[in-house]
């Protein structure tokens, strides 16, 4: 699916444009808070000291503390859920906005380390009200790839609560997804395929087999078994 191809760029543009001088920007417009260099995300990613299995928990906690400046992954949640959330409890909300981050971060965040030096260009915004729609168009293996930005304000800042990349928006996308889980198997169904999605992204304790060993062990095994029939 094009959203699940091209989203991880959409992370990396969005960063890659972005600036730690944006949280301080007044009464700028989207454009203008999005285009400013963000060099925090970029020295996470170049961190030397911070690359490797060994160093992943600092590293994608540095990574989700600038991406939640910047995307309100609540207004995200809630239109994903649609007219599931109003019946929801404030606790419930807060449960489904934690699950839907996480898995957004099991999904997509680790796809930023593949960033090569994509070329990005602003091509229009369009406002309004407190709506707007900031259009950047990316170069990647010689395929122009649309990216609308969706954005809406909040006092003087900007916050990104859905993505359109070639068609595909993100918040229809999932919801999507979503609707038959909730119409088989209701809201407390949907929070159980969250959590076990979730939990099959968990990093084995140090010393832990992970499953693709344990399916390389049943597999060895396996064939030894075979192979001591033959004889």
């Amino acid at each position: 699916m094009k959203m699940n191809k091209y989203f991880f760029i959409v992370f990396v543009v969005f960063f890659t444009l972005s600036s730690g001088n944006v949280f301080a920007a007044g009464k700028s417009g989207p454009t203008e808070q999005l285009k400013p260099v963000m060099n925090d995300l970029l020295q996470v990613l170049a961190d030397e000291g911070l690359k490797g299995e060994h160093h992943f928990v600092e590293r994608r906690a540095k990574i989700m503390k600038i991406i939640s400046l910047v995307f309100d992954f609540r207004e995200m949640s809630k239109r994903i859920l649609g007219k599931t959330w109003r019946k929801l409890s404030d606790d419930d909300r807060d449960n489904f906005t934690r699950l839907m981050t996480k898995l957004l971060e099991n999904v997509y965040v680790g796809k930023l380390e593949t960033y090569s030096g994509q070329t990005i260009d602003f091509d229009g915004e369009r406002v309004k009200g407190h709506r707007a729609q900031v259009t950047t168009l990316v170069e990647d293996g010689g395929h122009i790839i649309p990216i609308h930005y969706i954005m809406r304000e909040r006092g003087s800042r900007w916050f990104v609560y859905d993505i359109n990349i070639e068609g595909v928006g993100l918040v229809k996308n999932y919801h999507e997804q979503f609707k038959s889980i909730l119409r088989k198997e209701k809201y407390k169904g949907l929070v159980k395929v969250l959590e076990e999605k979730n939990r099959s992204f968990a990093r084995p304790a140090k010393g832990q087999a992970t499953e693709t060993d344990k399916n390389q062990d049943r597999k060895n095994n396996k064939n030894r078994t075979v192979e001591q029939g033959k004889e």
